[in-house]
C-alpha cells in the first residue's frame, strides 16, 4: 500500500481524500489535528517524520506568512531578522525532501523567485467550490492538475466532455479600487490566517485522484 505523507496539515483535509481511495496517508503539523482523525497525525516536526520512515508521495504546505506577497509591506524587517530567510530554507527542504514525488503548496509570493516559477496556479473555483484564491503549486516528478472551464473539452481532445470549473464566487471592492473575495476579507481577525489557509474539499480530492492515479501508473 503507497503511503502518502502530508505535510504541516491539521486539517486533514487531504489525508481523509486520500484515505477514502485506500492509501496509507497521514497528516503532520505541530498542531494537534482538528480533522477528526487523531491516529492518522503525527503531531511533530515535519523534517523528522520525512526522514522516519519510506514514503511515496508527499503534499506540502509550508508556512507562507513570511513568503506570500500579501504579506510585502513587513518584508524588509523579516529579512533584517531572519524571518524570511528561516521560512524560504523550509520551503526548499520540502522540495528538496527525499521523497520521489512532491507537490509543495504556497499562495503567490516570493519563491517564484527565490527557486523558480510555480508548475502551476490553481483557484478553489476550478474543482467545484465556489471561491477564488490563487494558490501555487511546485512539482516533483508529478503532473499539474487537471481541471476543465466551459468549453475547454474542445480544445483540449478530451474524449468526455465535462466542466469543472463553477462561479468564482462574490468579491468586495474597496474604496481604493482594489477588488478581494468576500470570503477571504471575513475569514480575517485573530484567526484569519489559519481560516485562509485551510485547503478547500475541490482540491483536496483533486490532488488525491489524480495524483495518486499518476504514483500508480509510474510505481
Amino acid at each position: 500500500m503507497k503511503k502518502i505523507l502530508v505535510a504541516c496539515e491539521e486539517s486533514q483535509e487531504i489525508t481523509k481524500a486520500f484515505r477514502k481511495l485506500g492509501f496509507e496517508a497521514y497528516s503532520c503539523d505541530l498542531l494537534p489535528a482538528s480533522g477528526g482523525y487523531p491516529e492518522w497525525h503525527i503531531q511533530g516536526d515535519v523534517l523528522e517524520a520525512i526522514d522516519s520512515q519510506k514514503w511515496d508521495l508527499m503534499i506540502a504546505f509550508p508556512p507562507c506568512t513570511h513568503l506570500a506577497v500579501s504579506g510585502a509591506r513587513h518584508f524588509e524587517q523579516k529579512r533584517k531578522d531572519g524571518r524570511q530567510k528561516q521560512a524560504i530554507d523550509f520551503f526548499m527542504k520540502m522540495i528538496n525532501a527525499p521523497i520521489k514525488y512532491i507537490a509543495v503548496e504556497n499562495p503567490v509570493g516570493i519563491m517564484s523567485t527565490h527557486y523558480r516559477k510555480p508548475d502551476q496556479c490553481i483557484h478553489p473555483y476550478y474543482f467545484g467550490d465556489e471561491y477564488s484564491k490563487k494558490t501555487c503549486l511546485w512539482l516533483k516528478n508529478l503532473e499539474p492538475l487537471k481541471h476543465y472551464p466551459p468549453g475547454a473539452q474542445l480544445t483540449i481532445g478530451d474524449e468526455t466532455p465535462k466542466v469543472t470549473h463553477v462561479d468564482k464566487g462574490e468579491f468586495i471592492t474597496f474604496s481604493s479600487g482594489k477588488r478581494m473575495a468576500k470570503w477571504y476579507n471575513e475569514a480575517g481577525g485573530k484567526n484569519g490566517g489559519h481560516l485562509r489557509s485551510k485547503t478547500f474539499p475541490g482540491i483536496a480530492k483533486a490532488i488525491a485522484q489524480q495524483f495518486s492515479r499518476q504514483i500508480e501508473d509510474k510505481i
